[in-house]
């Protein structure tokens, strides 16, 4: 590969905008990223609608292909085998990739919460079944109840019917007082409070049912219905999707393999989002769920501190400060309430790639005994499905990350020993 001054891993917004930063003051950047196009998550490329760009997508994008860093997509992080080495996979073969200073914006994925039915084909996490329909998957026409907690599920709906599925309902767990602070904030937020506007437009009169939350799923081969509580009562509606998630939980995992430490289960940054381990930043919803702004803000600092651009502005610290604070009252108001908690059955099935259930679970002490008894935590997924499900619902911490972060493909193995075998060009 071509040298390389800064390495980030991410193309979403905090990883386009340390980029952007660090390659416009002089750095030679590369961004690595597992999707086939930069985004992330949160600005995955639509291929139904290409005309449709999302203005402040477009303008990161653009800013971050004129800066002259590269982006090389199609690469997953496994391991760290040496100081100031990455080991990729890419298309199955393997990428090792050297760094003097990287920035980690890994971002973050939903949290799922299990109740019974919650495997039926037909349930989805809210933004999978997003990514899902950008992705060409079809909706229009179909029943859909959108549920859990945070304001991804108002989005969600929105961009759902935008593409003719019928939103039957949205169900958010938190309660309207609890919600009301935050809610009052958004008035020092203009842009926030129009982009919510906007989606409440969209969708028109679909009922908005806070202090509400789904008990079960039902259906045989597909999902038919969903039972939903506000604690008094319970009724069922009939639906064709569930798209359910329980706000987000920070991808972490590549932090902790390079030794970063983690506060609250975030990783801990300073003023400059360096983190504990020299010349390693880190930037976006690893460091705390605060939503794009924050990401973008924090990747610009980190990008900026890994080109050594010391003072750093006044207005990009003052912009991250009140992002934080945004982020702290979105956790605060769309925290979760004890009896989501405790929705599974005994034989609800909690890890999803092993089948464990909950009553295989609930006699274990920690999440290693799970692992050993249970194999929970151990199928592709790596725990990252069952291991925020069991740290809610058990208060479990996992022990430690080892490589590889994610499942390998044999062929890469293959090609590695191809390669090891080949003769010596002479």
């Amino acid at each position: 590969m071509k040298p390389t001054d800064v390495l980030v891993i991410g193309a979403g917004p905090a990883g386009l905008a340390a980029a952007t930063a660090a390659s416009r003051n002089g750095c030679r950047v590369a961004v690595l990223d597992d999707n086939p196009a930069a985004g992330g998550q949160i600005w995955r490329a639509d291929i139904t609608r290409p005309h449709h760009e999302d203005p402040t997508r477009g303008a990161a994008i653009a800013a971050f292909h004129t800066s002259g860093a590269a982006l090389l997509p199609g690469r997953r992080i496994v391991d760290a085998p040496s100081p100031s080495t990455l080991l990729a996979e890419a298309g199955g073969h393997f990428e090792t990739y050297r760094w003097d200073r990287l920035i980690l914006a890994t971002g973050a994925r939903e949290r799922f919460l299990p109740f019974p039915g919650w495997t039926l084909p037909g349930v989805f996490g809210a933004g999978g079944l997003q990514a899902l329909v950008k992705g060409g998957y079809p909706v229009a026409g179909k029943r859909i109840v959108v549920a859990g907690t945070g304001p991804l599920l108002l989005a969600v709906a929105a961009h759902l019917r935008q593409y003719g599925a019928s939103i039957v309902t949205i169900v958010e767990q938190a309660s309207t007082l609890q919600m009301l602070p935050f809610a009052a904030s958004l008035l020092r937020s203009p842009g926030k409070l129009l982009q919510g506007a906007g989606y409440r437009k969209t969708l028109g009169m679909t009922p908005y049912q806070t202090g509400c939350w789904p008990i079960s799923a039902q259906g045989d081969e597909t999902l038919r219905s969903v039972t939903l509580t506000n604690g008094r009562r319970t009724w069922t509606v009939e639906c064709d999707l569930l798209a359910c998630g329980f706000h987000l939980v920070p991808n972490t995992e590549l932090a902790q393999l390079l030794g970063c430490t983690l506060q609250s289960s975030f990783v801990q940054v300073n003023s400059q989002q360096h983190t504990s381990v020299a010349n390693i930043y880190c930037a976006g919803e690893p460091t705390g769920i605060a939503g794009v702004d924050a990401a973008q803000v924090q990747g610009e600092i980190a990008g900026l501190a890994a080109a050594d651009c010391n003072p750093l502005p006044a207005r990009l610290l003052a912009r991250r400060a009140r992002e934080a604070a945004f982020g702290r009252r979105l956790t605060h108001a769309f925290r979760l309430r004890p009896e989501v908690l405790k929705l599974a059955s005994q034989e609800t099935i909690v890890c999803r790639c092993e089948d464990v259930t909950f009553s295989q679970l609930k006699t274990r002490s920690n999440w290693t005994d799970a692992k050993l008894h249970t194999r929970c935590g151990m199928g592709p997924c790596q725990g990252r499905i069952c291991g925020s499900a069991t740290e809610a619902l058990f208060g479990w911490q996992p022990t430690s990350v080892r490589a590889p972060l994610f499942p390998i493909p044999v062929a890469a193995f293959c090609d590695e020993i191809s390669s090891l075998n080949a003769p010596s060009a002479r």
